[in-house]
């Protein structure tokens, strides 16, 4: 699946867990035997992918694992837990241990970007939501470590609150390699888009390339202006934004949905074919407006879009208006 389908203005870097703990050689994982030399490979992949995010202006959104040498509620269970697995336990608050690694410690330069989690997942009992939900974003890139524990509880997490979900695979290493291929197809099969490096960045440049984003409104010019208001605001349910003059001294009237009203139109149609804008309750509008007198030319009925009606305005320009909730 394309990557085009995502616009940089809603979309994240996160990085789980680049720390000394799991993947340096002297941490934890390091001195508990786990070849970390695939974490310290995949740090070049999240500094790269990193890097480019923060100069193209979107935002890089770091976790860090944060374990407590006394933790209650981990010490209720009664099964060994996966802390008890290792020489030590990882992480521990204020050590080395849970600092990020030299490769990437300079690109954390804000901390409202780093969400301390003490579990797996990046979102359980921390503040990442709330984060993101302020940032606009719906679309995380996820690189960091390990793939198969908390990279992949952060990408169920995310999958589950709706985010579209891409996992950068050479950003991500596993505590065991052979567990790799496996946790990719789980994760393509259920949580989203695997990609890589290379095809991210080509991505990023796309999606942030000077280009025009798409219709934000529209002036139509119109023979009665009264009339016309009248059509599209008591008819068509617009809302008026404000009223001033325009900047050759006309009356103008610009409306919450994208269209503004001047004076001045010959009458003649025919430059644009119509005029298209979402609406709810189609047949109640096309009801009003058979009963105000205008002209239904096609609908109400199914759509491109959804259920449509085509509506001539005072000018004779056709307004089509559509219910997605209905298609």
């Amino acid at each position: 699946m394309s990557l085009d389908l995502l616009r940089a203005e809603r979309a994240a870097l996160l990085v789980i867990d680049p720390q000394n703990a799991f993947c340096h050689p002297e941490g934890t994982l390091g001195i508990s035997g786990v070849d970390v030399a695939p974490a310290q490979a995949a740090i070049g992949r999240i500094r790269e992918l990193a890097s480019a995010f923060q100069e193209a202006g979107l935002p890089v959104v770091w976790t860090q694992q944060v374990h407590l040498a006394r933790d209650v509620s981990r010490s209720r269970k009664v099964l060994p837990s996966h802390t008890q697995k290792r020489n030590r336990v990882s992480a521990l608050s204020g050590t080395w241990d849970a600092d990020f690694v030299d490769e990437v410690k300079d690109l954390v330069t804000d901390p409202t970007y780093v969400v301390v989690k003490h579990r797996f997942g990046g979102f359980y009992e921390t503040r990442l939501q709330a984060l993101l939900d302020m940032l606009g974003v719906n679309a995380l890139f996820i690189v960091g470590v390990t793939a198969n524990a908390c990279v992949e509880t952060t990408l169920r997490e995310a999958y589950l609150r709706d985010y579209d979900v891409v996992a950068v695979r050479d950003g991500i290493a596993a505590v065991r390699p052979e567990w790799t291929e496996t946790a990719e197809g789980v994760w393509a099969h259920y949580l989203g888009v695997v990609s890589d490096t290379e095809e991210v960045l080509g991505w990023l440049s796309r999606a942030t390339r000077p280009q025009a984003l798409g219709v934000h409104h529209l002036l139509l010019e119109t023979q009665d202006l009264d009339t016309s208001v009248d059509f599209f605001v008591d008819v068509l349910g617009f809302d008026v934004r404000k009223r001033e003059d325009f900047r050759d001294g006309r009356r103008l009237v610009v409306t919450h949905q994208g269209l503004g009203l001047t004076e001045g139109g010959s009458g003649a149609t025919g430059v644009l074919q119509h005029l298209c804008f979402s609406a709810r309750h189609i047949d109640a509008i096309a009801e009003r407006a058979k009963a105000a007198g205008h002209t239904i030319v096609r609908g109400p009925g199914p759509g491109p879009y959804g259920h449509t009606v085509y509506v001539l305005d005072p000018d004779g320009n056709e307004i089509e208006l559509f219910d997605a909730e209905t298609n």
